[in-house]
């Protein structure tokens, strides 16, 4: 028998927008320290800088098919993630393949998928976030593929990870997702003003991901999550000394947001021991291979005007990151904390292109001592097209 496998386009968008980026006139800020997400002032003590680029989301094409077969429901997808931005003549922009996954299942008992697709921990408050559809934080606002929006600012990023895991029916408005992951390495370490390095040497066990919803629907409309990371990092320690230890990196991660008479109100948290900032792994240890501790979170309120359509919200949001003894002691130039002002407007201009104005105030500040804190003005103007 001849099996039929209907290809479809499962998402697609294309956005650009005109970024204006500016950083204040101060020396000594903590813009070099390690997990900043500012970016450094010129030798004239100021900086702006002006990209058209995409903005958290880049533009996306997905294909995906699906056939049912055996009594299974069998599926795949495939994505590809142009930027637009360069800086150079003769240059291209950036391009990703962010997913490729196979998926099988029945409503009955839930999906399998194995491949590589987003994260589970942190993927529910990146997609809750407003900037999914704008800019956000925009860094050093020269990408040639994405900006910041949120990540590093309340939330670690979920990224693009292989995984094979599974995903539950939804039990009266229950479901929960939990995948085994491709374990990773530790990333950004260490800083530039610490004369040790340290790597993890081998990989050997995986990573685990989790997360339960709850989501109901009504004239008070919303959902509450649950999510958790770990894995263990193996032969940790000063490769130059050759001492080597093993420690576990875990965090969990708690949020909800509720939707009334064009009103939405989102909150999250998250707490984590050696897991880092902005990326997992990311400064998640000091230069004696012991975990840094962090936390984060962001709370967003938006009105959609009636009629109209158009969103306006406000958010705030920051990502903390604790130094250890050692760094204490060493007076590492390592970031304390990453924070987000955001006010935002979204218009649905049509059904698919939405116009989209942001303002975002950003902040770092440092643990060393006598850093000031380093801080970004970014304006942003442009349209995101779905389709």
């Amino acid at each position: 028998m001849k099996t039929t496998i209907k290809l479809a386009v499962a998402s697609a968008n294309v956005n650009a927008y005109y970024s204006y980026n500016k950083g204040e006139s101060r020396t000594g800020t903590a813009a070099g320290a390690a997990g900043a997400l500012t970016f450094e002032e010129n030798g004239a003590g100021e900086d702006a800088r002006t990209t058209i680029t995409t903005g958290l989301l880049p533009s996306f094409l997905s294909v995906s098919g699906k056939t049912r077969q055996n009594d299974l429901d069998v599926g795949f997808t495939i994505s590809i993630q142009p930027g637009i931005a360069t800086k150079n003549s003769l240059s291209s922009a950036a391009q990703e393949n962010r997913q490729s996954f196979l998926t099988f299942g029945d409503k009955s008992w839930g999906t399998i998928k194995a491949g590589r697709d987003l994260g589970i921990f942190g993927s529910t408050a990146i997609l809750s976030d407003m900037t999914l559809l704008g800019v956000g934080g925009a860094g050093s606002n020269v990408s040639d593929s994405t900006t910041l929006g949120g990540i590093g600012f309340g939330y670690l990023y979920a990224d693009w990870k292989a995984q094979i895991s599974y995903a539950s029916p939804n039990w009266n408005g229950f479901s929960f997702n939990v995948g085994v992951m491709q374990p990773w390495s530790v990333s950004n370490f260490p800083s530039a003003n610490s004369s040790s390095t340290i790597a993890n040497k081998s990989t050997s066990s995986p990573g685990f991901e989790g997360q339960a919803t709850y989501e109901w629907a009504g004239d008070v409309a919303g959902k509450v999550w649950a999510g958790f990371i770990t894995q263990k990092v193996e032969d940790l320690g000063l490769t130059d000394a050759g001492e080597f230890g093993d420690e576990t990196a875990r965090g969990f991660d708690i949020g909800a947001t509720v939707n009334v008479a064009g009103f939405g109100l989102t909150g999250y948290y998250y707490d984590g021991k050696g897991i880092g900032t902005t990326g997992f792994l990311s400064e998640a240890f000091d230069a004696k291979g012991k975990r840094r501790d962090s936390d984060g979170g962001y709370v967003q309120a938006t009105y959609t005007i009636p009629g109209a359509g158009t969103k306006l919200g406000v958010a705030y949001a920051i990502s903390n990151l604790d130094d250890t003894s050692n760094d204490k002691a060493t007076n590492v130039n390592l970031v304390d904390s990453n924070e987000r002002w955001t006010v935002g407007a979204y218009h649905p201009l049509t059904k698919h292109l939405n116009l989209v104005a942001e303002y975002n105030r950003t902040s770092s500040d440092s643990h060393k001592a006598g850093v000031k804190d380093a801080d970004n003005d970014n304006f942003s103007l442009g349209a995101i097209l779905f389709f």
